[in-house]
């Protein structure tokens, strides 16, 4: 029988920050390797444990600021320093989008050797209560005796130990010990993997997710749960599919309720289901589609595309300005709803289930030869597919591209110049403050000739 060797210890390292990654985390040297280094800011001295070895670099956090930027700021949420859901709350929230600018601009002249005539101001909001939408992952933790919900810890499987959330919105953030306490108290709480929520302009949705059926005692404490927050109660035992809503005795429930989003600058609203794809930062969403709108600068002259249009959030305005306005998903049922959400309001957008990912979607009847203008705002891949069949648009003339990966931006801004169309201006979106998300946004025009 032979001993089990003792976990090695990895490193300690003194270390000095010179720059910060694309990623969000400190960037040192040590003995010729590069360091990536979690909760280091540019021109700090940190002592760090290392956390993981790579070919030619390692991964470490830092346990200890021994010379502090100036940058550094007390963190909002006291888990900070161990949960994933955030990872840049020790930064001036100033200096986060100033770096989320430079990340733009860097892949920008990386990918396309580009830069825009003009950068747009970043469209900033609050950076604390933001979040109306969160994935909670929930463990049974048998050591404990309990349960835990939240983010998952940086760099980790487990669940973080929550108290509350401090970017959620207080209606939620505010009640983590609460919906543990839930869970706690049922009889299948180890079959509970996780919870969403999502929060629409009034209302709040929980979809409780469940591996086993729940007892009628079950069902009550959640009902009861629910009823005493005035929150909506879905169960999700499967698939999306097997989402259904839990009557709780609220005013109002004989209707299969929706959450409600308003964008009231254009007399306009999304009705929305609590799984579907939504923006998780109402404040960022509504100056996002005043500022994609007023970029395009579309008139009744207009026909224009909504590419991965989703449920409308951009169509809509669209229509109520554009001659046509036309949206395209690949989601039949986020086309389904989009269209309930226009004919509801009486708005004359049209949405059509659509693959633009493959080459032919521009050969679709619902395209036709007079689009004027496009909007696009693709998945974290881009839109490759759609950039690169975009000269078969001959009267196109403006293109407004939203993104959520500045990488993917920067390549079809790249295929986008090649086909004749300049980068005119450009700017980013703090949607997901104290996180290394970057959103940005870009105006291209047609060149002349």
């Amino acid at each position: 029988m032979t001993r089990r060797s003792a976990p090695r210890q990895l490193p300690v390292h003194e270390l000095d920050i010179e720059g910060l990654s694309h990623e969000g985390r400190g960037v040192a040297r040590h003995q010729g390797k590069v360091v990536f280094v979690d909760g280091a800011l540019p021109g700090e001295r940190v002592r760090a444990q290392v956390t993981r070895r790579r070919r030619g670099l390692l991964e470490a956090r830092a346990d200890a600021v021994l010379q502090g930027s100036p940058e550094r700021v007390e963190p909002p949420c006291v888990h900070s320093d161990r949960c994933g859901g955030c990872s840049l709350q020790h930064w001036d929230p100033q200096a986060q989008i100033r770096w989320k600018q430079q990340v733009l601009a860097d892949q920008l002249d990386h990918f396309g050797g580009l830069q825009p005539d003009t950068w747009l101001p970043p469209l900033v909001g609050p950076t604390e209560g933001y979040r109306q939408k969160a994935r909670l992952g929930v463990r049974w933790v048998a050591k404990k005796n309990t349960t835990l919900v939240g983010f998952r810890e940086r760099g980790s499987s487990f669940i973080t130990e929550l108290e509350r959330c401090a970017v959620l919105v207080p209606a939620v953030g505010g009640r983590l010990m609460e919906l543990r306490a839930l869970i706690n108290g049922l009889s299948v709480a180890d079959q509970v993997p996780q919870i969403e929520v999502a929060c629409g302009d009034t209302d709040v949705a929980l979809v409780v997710r469940h591996l086993q059926p729940f007892s009628a005692e079950d069902l009550a404490q959640l009902q009861a749960f629910s009823r005493r927050l005035g929150w909506w109660l879905y169960l999700q035992p499967g698939g999306p599919d097997s989402l259904h809503r839990i009557q709780t005795g609220l005013e109002g429930e004989a209707s299969e309720a929706q959450l409600v989003y308003r964008l009231p600058e254009f007399d306009t609203e999304i009705v929305a289901g609590p799984l579907d794809f939504t923006q998780v930062n109402p404040e960022i969403n509504r100056a996002m589609v005043s500022q994609a709108l007023s970029l395009l600068d579309v008139r009744r002259a207009d026909r224009v595309l909504d590419l991965f249009c989703g449920l409308g959030n951009f169509t809509l305005p669209l229509a109520r300005r554009a001659g046509q306005a036309i949206g395209a998903e690949a989601d039949a049922v986020m086309v389904a709803r989009a269209q309930a959400n226009a004919d509801r309001q009486g708005i004359a957008a049209r949405f059509y289930t659509a693959d633009l990912f493959s080459p032919e979607w521009v050969q679709a009847d619902w395209v036709g030869s007079q689009v004027t203008a496009v909007l696009l705002d693709p998945p974290r891949s881009g839109a490759q597919a759609v950039v690169e069949g975009i000269g078969a648009l001959p009267a196109l003339e403006r293109l407004v591209y939203v993104s959520c990966n500045p990488a993917t931006f920067a390549r079809d801004a790249g295929i986008l110049a090649a086909r004749g169309f300049r980068l005119r201006q450009a700017g980013v979106m703090d949607m997901f403050p104290h996180t290394r998300h970057v959103e940005s946004m870009g105006l291209f025009e047609r060149a002349a000739g």
